[in-house]
C-alpha cells in the first residue's frame, strides 16, 4: 500500500469511527427544521460537535448570525473549503436534504482534520445558512469569506449519482397590481379588479412559453386576491420565480414577465408595481474537480454519471460561489432513481433513513479524499484553476 492509498484509508476510517456521531447530528437537524437564517440551534450543534473534537469555531461569520467557520491550518498554502447547508423548507422541512449536507461536511472536515499534518495547506468547513432562497453563499462571498480560496465543493442528496449536473439562473418578482374598489354585484362597472389582471398576467405568460429556450422555467403563486367575494379587489399580488440555464436567457425571459403585467394591468385599468429580486447564478462546474470526485467515488464502490438531462435543474446559491472559485456541486441518490426528488414530502422523509445516512457517509469520504488530493498535487490544483479560468 503506497503513502497516499494509506492515508485515503486513514481518511476512511476516521469517517467510520464518527459514524454514530455524524448520524446523530444529521437526524437531530432533520428533527427540528428551521427556516433560513433561523438555524441557530442547527449552527449550534455543528458548532458543538467540532469544539468536541478540538476545533476553534468562528460563530456569526461574515455577519451572518447561523453562519460559521473552522479552519485546519494557518490560511496559506493551497486553501481549500467544504460547505454545509443547514436550513429546511416551509412546512416540508429537509425536503432537500439539507441535514445531510450538514453532517457530510463535517464528517469531511473532522477526517482531514486527523490527517492535516500529512497534508498541509488550509481547509475551511463554512456553514452557510440560507440556501432556500436567502442566499447565504452570496452574503458570505460578498463579505470575503471566498476570497483566495482554491476550490470550493459541497454534495447534494439527490435520487441518482451525477458529478457535473447542471443549476439554473435564478429572479423572483413581486407584481403588486393596483385598482378600485366597488360593490361587485350593485355597481361592478365602478370597479377595478387587481385581481383579474393578477391573474391575466399569468394567462399571458401561459401564452409566451412557446417562446422560452429549453430548460427555462416560470411559476409562481398569488399571495393576495381580495378580502370579500362582494368587492371587487382593490389589491392583488403575486411572486413568480423565473429560472433559465444562462444569465442572458433570464433576462429576456424576465423582461416578457414584466411585459405581460403591464399589458394585464393596462386592459383592466389598474396600476401594477414590479420588483425584481436577483436569484442564483448557474453552475460552473469544474471538470478536473469532477473526475476527481468520481475517482474517489469509484474507488468507494459508487459511480457517477456526468449528468443527466431526465433528471431536470433546480437553482443554488453554490451557482454563485462557482462563478469566483472553482467548485465541485456533486449529486448523491438517498433513495432509488424516481422515487422522488428535491421538495417532496417523501423525500424528507428519505432524508432520515438509513439510505440518506450511508450516502452522507460516502459523501464524506469522497470530499475529504478528493480534498486530500487537491492539497497534496500542484498539478491538479492548476488544471482546475485553467478550467476555471477558461
Amino acid at each position: 500500500m503506497t503513502s497516499v492509498q494509506g492515508l485515503m484509508a486513514e481518511l476512511d476510517a476516521r469517517v467510520d469511527a464518527l459514524g454514530d456521531a455524524l448520524s446523530d447530528l444529521a437526524r437531530k437537524i432533520h428533527g427540528q427544521p428551521e427556516l433560513s437564517f433561523e438555524e441557530h440551534k442547527a449552527a449550534q450543534w455543528i458548532a458543538e460537535m467540532l469544539e468536541r473534537e478540538g476545533a476553534k469555531v468562528e460563530r456569526q461569520l461574515g455577519g451572518l448570525d447561523t453562519a460559521l467557520r473552522a479552519r485546519l491550518g494557518d490560511g496559506t498554502g493551497p486553501r481549500v473549503a467544504i460547505l454545509a447547508e443547514y436550513d429546511a423548507l416551509p412546512e416540508i422541512g429537509h425536503a432537500c436534504g439539507h441535514n445531510l449536507i450538514a453532517a457530510g461536511a463535517v464528517g469531511a472536515w473532522l477526517a482531514l482534520q486527523a490527517a492535516h499534518g500529512q497534508l498541509g495547506g488550509t481547509v475551511d468547513l463554512i456553514g452557510t445558512p440560507a440556501e432556500e432562497g436567502g442566499g447565504g453563499k452570496i452574503l458570505l462571498a460578498a463579505a470575503g469569506i471566498f476570497s483566495g480560496l482554491d476550490a470550493a465543493m459541497m454534495f447534494h442528496p439527490f435520487d441518482r449519482d451525477l458529478s457535473m449536473h447542471p443549476t439554473l439562473a435564478s429572479a423572483w418578482l413581486d407584481l403588486r397590481f393596483e385598482g378600485r374598489p366597488s360593490h361587485a354585484a350593485m355597481a361592478p362597472q365602478d370597479g377595478a379588479s387587481a385581481l383579474t389582471a393578477c391573474m391575466d398576467c399569468f394567462r399571458l405568460i401561459d401564452g409566451q412559453r412557446v417562446h422560452f429556450r429549453d430548460g427555462v422555467r416560470v411559476h409562481g403563486i398569488i399571495k393576495e386576491g381580495g378580502e370579500a367575494v362582494n368587492i371587487v379587489p382593490e389589491r392583488a399580488s403575486s411572486e413568480l420565480s423565473v429560472r433559465a440555464p444562462e444569465r442572458e436567457e433570464l433576462d429576456r425571459v424576465c423582461a416578457i414577465v414584466e411585459r405581460c403585467a403591464r399589458a394585464a394591468a393596462m386592459a383592466s385599468d389598474v396600476s401594477v408595481g414590479i420588483e425584481r429580486r436577483m436569484g442564483y447564478r448557474d453552475m460552473r462546474n469544474n471538470l478536473p474537480l469532477a473526475v476527481c470526485f468520481e475517482e474517489q467515488l469509484e474507488t468507494l464502490g459508487r459511480k457517477s454519471m456526468r449528468s443527466d438531462p431526465q433528471a431536470g435543474a433546480g437553482s443554488t446559491d453554490m451557482g454563485d460561489v462557482s462563478h469566483i472559485v472553482p467548485s465541485l456541486h456533486p449529486w448523491l441518490a438517498i433513495c432509488d432513481e424516481g422515487s422522488g426528488s428535491c421538495h417532496e414530502r417523501v423525500f424528507a422523509d428519505y432524508a432520515a433513513s438509513e439510505r440518506g445516512i450511508e450516502a452522507m457517509l460516502l459523501a464524506a469520504k469522497a470530499m475529504a479524499r478528493t480534498v486530500a488530493k487537491l492539497l497534496l498535487d500542484a498539478e491538479l490544483r492548476q488544471r482546475v484553476r485553467s478550467a476555471f479560468e477558461r
